[in-house]
């Protein structure tokens, strides 16, 4: 068999080179790695409207969209160069150069590499402190269907818009929708945190019955407004972004009076470009719309001194201001000891040191089911678990199956748990050893997730090329 030609493409003034076009990346659709890059350059405009002058975090899909893919912070050593490229500071104390696209021919370049979706940080290269975008993430529960995200939607407008901003809606591409608003960069990243966590609160306290602001999945409902997509080093799947999808679904941006009629499944890499060539791009002008954050932290404020704490963060960040003591309670001053905590830690599985929600306290009775390197593996695990519990699986509601994606160490990995509030409790099956027991940080011998700065160097390996 000969080798497969690489095409070049004139983007943007330049030559841009596509190494194994005809590699299929889209398996039901048949749509190849170079279908993939001219559908950027159609929606360059728009994409890069979301991503221009923004680090990015690559996330590689080197064997196509139904392939394991594996995030890369650091821009690859052999670039143009004409590739720009910015440092990045971590929470965990490290450095990054990553890769800054400006124009539509990085962007052809970037997709090359194997990347499907785009995942710009919420800043701009010139200003790596300071955000210049609000994020907004509507995650729903298993079950919830599409009219209720959309309704949380137009709340979410409406409060944006009582507190002085403007918010450009897109679908996820996924299961959710985003709500993005530009704001004046003169706030770090726990300040944009702090406005976006009184943003869910508010929209939670007009909508409560399909909203929230709860962090802990078991004790989520309806959709979630992910406030924690603002905290620093976390990046969202931007405009114009293909999902890894089977139908390979976008990313797209709306105009509002389109939202409460949408239907995310409309818009694909084969739907979105003509739709773009037809009304061009709904989000023109999110530039020019610049809004301050000035209320909502007055908002946080009020909600602080009514008693209202910080809400969780992810668990891998340090310890930040305001967050509970995490001395041991044995080793604190008897008058700083806080009430007797509720809830239990629930019990680990057989051969496991931690169980469903690691070392913290829950009033939901949870078990774990399976730990697997992809949620397909997961997912089978879940179904044999099902079979000898059929029982029990009768008792369940969609929302009460957690899939929690996970991070190792350069890719993600899928949890699945069971919340078995709606199940008796003499029925309540024990944990069980899991059904799989995928561990992603066997024979890591790199730094841990401390934040510590002496560490020793990982050892790295040479991906396979795009």
């Amino acid at each position: 068999m000969s080798a497969a030609k690489d095409e070049v493409l004139e983007v943007a003034g330049r030559a841009v080179t596509i190494s194994n076009p005809d590699k299929v990346f889209f398996p039901k659709s048949g749509h190849t790695k170079l279908d993939l890059v001219r559908y950027y350059v159609a929606v360059a405009e728009g994409a890069l409207r979301g991503v221009g002058g923004r680090p990015m975090a690559l996330k590689r899909f080197v064997n196509g969209a139904e392939g394991e893919a594996f995030f890369q912070k650091r821009a690859p050593t052999s670039r143009p160069e004409w590739i720009e490229t910015v440092e990045l500071s971590f929470p965990s104390g490290r450095t990054a150069e990553e890769i800054v696209v400006r124009d539509a021919a990085q962007l052809a370049w970037i997709i090359n590499l194997g990347c499907i979706d785009l995942n710009p940080h919420p800043v701009r290269a010139g200003d790596l402190d300071h955000p210049d975008e609000l994020r907004v993430d509507l995650d729903p529960v298993p079950g919830v269907p599409w009219a209720q995200i959309r309704d949380v939607a137009m709340v979410t407008r409406d409060v944006l818009k009582d507190f002085g901003l403007v918010g450009w809606p897109k679908t996820s591409g996924s299961r959710g929708m985003h709500v993005y608003c530009r704001i004046e960069p003169r706030w770090t990243f726990p300040e944009v945190r702090r406005a976006a966590v009184a943003l869910a609160r508010e929209v939670e306290r007009r909508a409560p019955e399909i909203a929230t602001s709860r962090w802990w999945k078991e004790e989520r409902h309806g959709v979630f407004l992910d406030y924690n997509q603002n905290a620093k080093d976390r990046t969202v799947a931007s405009a114009y972004s293909v999902r890894p999808l089977a139908d390979a679904r976008v990313s797209t941006p709306l105009r509002w009076d389109e939202v409460p009629t949408c239907e995310a499944e409309a818009f694909t890499l084969a739907t979105v470009p003509w739709r773009f060539a037809e009304i061009g791009d709904p989000s023109k002008g999110i530039d020019e719309a610049v809004g301050s954050l000035e209320a909502l932290l007055e908002l946080s404020a009020q909600h602080e001194a009514a008693g209202f704490g910080d809400a969780p963060w992810p668990p891998h960040f340090a310890k930040q201001t305001g967050e509970p003591s995490r001395v041991q309670l044995s080793r604190r001053k008897r008058e700083d000891r806080p009430v007797a905590p509720k809830g239990e830690v629930p019990p680990p599985a057989p051969g496991k040191t931690v169980g469903p929600t690691g070392r913290r306290r829950t009033t939901m009775p949870l078990i774990e089911i399976a730990r697997a390197a992809s949620e397909a593996e997961a997912r089978a695990g879940l179904q044999r678990w099902r079979a000898r519990h059929a029982d029990v699986w009768s008792h369940l509601a969609p929302s009460d199956i957690l899939v929690d994606s996970m991070r190792g160490r350069n890719t993600t990995w899928t949890r699945i748990r069971i919340n078995l509030r709606n199940v008796p409790q003499s029925e309540r099956p024990p944990q069980e050893a899991l059904e799989v027991d995928y561990d992603p940080w066997a024979g890591y011998q790199g730094p841990d997730r401390s934040g510590q700065l002496e560490r020793p160097k990982r050892k790295r390996t040479t991906p396979t090329d795009a």
